[in-house]
């Protein structure tokens, strides 16, 4: 089941933005192996195995990728693969007798993805590095954060995740696309860094069009606005505006009864602070949940600032099943959606307990 049912991948085990690109492909139906270190690498946080959620939806095997005779049934293996997946630093595949130039020799039409933080070259390929590195070499992490404060680390979502492993899925896809018309594989290089300038994209042109300015927390989307920006309740809960549209705003103070004729002018920068004192001051006065009430169904831009915790519990997103729970755990649902080829729940790590390599190797290979 899913739009990508057919399609058999191979991951040489890795961490963060591999996996989830694995995992994004096998959410929506490719069958994808996982070929795991005999001991797996990790970053010195141990976490139960139902709680590894990047590792669902795939069995894995666990073998010496130093051994050459297990290096020759991966290369068996990926005679029978349309993709492989490898997150190590430039080289290492090589040496393990891995790299693009065996496995395609086996395989002319395989797409071989490579993630990467720095890139298969330039000065800092060989170089260690976390999402925080990349984010901060692109010019990302300056630009997040409120004024008069350092900027604000915002997680692994833009590095890994947004520049990582989404660009690597999007560039797999589009090799998988243009080998329909030649015929023949290729690699595809996904730098974090090289992503991450491209989520920048719009931002780049605005700083150069004089829209935006360097410093945090001056700008409209950036918390510089008080009409784009999260304030306290009473209960010490949040909530959100995002009220940039002239109508939008005007109907947010109406919401809140302020007067906009008594304030200053939605774009007068001047004006900001003021205009933020008076928003912070009145959503003191009622809770969360009082203010969701009263914007319900307004057309203000508004939402609660919810925890990853209360989020599953969100009317809207329980309608449209943005979470499911699986044995218990509550985690993301595969996305996007599609109309037809709607993909399968995805499974625990734990479905393919029992099963020797052999079997799971079967498995995938039928």
């Amino acid at each position: 089941m899913g739009p990508l049912a057919g399609l058999r991948v191979i991951e040489l085990a890795g961490i963060g933005p591999g996996p989830m690109c694995a995992m994004l492909l096998a959410d929506l139906g490719a069958k994808v192996l996982r070929i795991d270190r005999e001991q797996p690498s990790d970053l010195g946080v141990r976490r139960p195995r139902e709680f590894d959620l990047l590792l669902r939806n795939r069995p894995a095997i666990r073998i010496n990728l130093k051994d050459p005779a297990n290096q020759q049934g991966v290369l068996d293996l990926v005679s029978r693969a349309d993709v492989l997946i490898e997150g190590f630093r430039p080289g290492v595949a090589e040496r393990l007798g891995l790299g693009p130039e065996p496995c395609m020799k086996h395989n002319p039409k395989l797409v071989y993805g490579r993630m990467t933080g720095w890139g298969q070259g330039g000065p800092l390929a060989h170089s260690p590095g976390h999402d925080i590195n990349y984010v901060a070499l692109t010019g990302a992490l300056h630009a997040i954060g409120r004024r008069g404060q350092l900027p604000s680390v915002p997680l692994n979502v833009v590095g890994d995740i947004g520049g990582g492993a989404l660009y690597l899925a999007f560039g797999i896809m589009s090799a998988l696309h243009e080998t329909k018309h030649s015929g023949l594989g290729q690699v595809v290089d996904a730098a974090i860094v090289d992503g991450v300038a491209s989520l920048m994209t719009q931002t780049q042109g605005s700083l150069g069009a004089g829209i935006m300015q360097h410093e945090r927390g001056t700008n409209i989307t950036d918390s510089g606005a008080p009409f784009y920006d999260v304030y306290e309740c009473a209960d010490g809960h949040l909530v959100s505006f995002g009220a940039i549209e002239p109508k939008f705003y005007t109907e947010m103070l109406r919401v809140l009864e302020l007067d906009e004729d008594e304030l200053p002018a939605q774009w007068d920068h001047g004006g900001w602070e003021e205009i933020r004192d008076a928003i912070a001051k009145r959503v003191r006065t009622r809770t969360r949940a009082e203010w969701a009430a009263l914007f319900n169904d307004r057309e203000t831009c508004f939402a609660p600032v919810l925890t990853l915790s209360e989020a599953p519990g969100n009317d809207h997103l329980k309608t449209r099943e943005t979470y499911v729970t699986i044995d218990g755990v509550v985690q993301p649902s595969p996305a996007p959606r599609f109309s037809r080829s709607v993909p399968d729940v995805p499974k625990p790590m734990h479905a393919w307990d029992g099963l020797t390599n052999d079997e799971i190797v079967r498995n995938w290979r039928d």
